[in-house]
């Protein structure tokens, strides 16, 4: 009898604890997203963005570096030829 006892009590105590859960489950997503954005995007005002453009300055002076000129090219990687795998890849063999 006290086997049957100690389940119902441990019963209850798990609906409380599953109700407390969904709560705030419930809880969490009203207030995250009931609530408005408090920043609203803005775009930048077309004369800062030409401020930036205006202060880039390129140095062409690195092509002539000695450094510079000895780095070599990738090799070109040539196609593959033949036929590439199965037709089906996720049929078993």
């Amino acid at each position: 009898m006290a086997i049957i006892f100690q389940e119902k009590k441990k019963q209850k105590y798990l609906i409380f604890i599953l109700i407390g859960i969904v709560f705030v489950i419930l809880l969490t997503l009203w207030l995250g997203f009931s609530r408005r954005p408090s920043v609203t995007p803005t775009e930048a005002p077309l004369a800062e963005v030409s401020k930036i453009w205006q202060k880039i300055e390129i140095n062409f002076e690195i092509l002539k570096n000695p450094l510079f000129q000895a780095l070599k090219d990738f090799e070109k990687i040539p196609a593959f030829e033949g036929e590439a795998g199965r037709e089906n890849p996720f049929i078993s063999y």
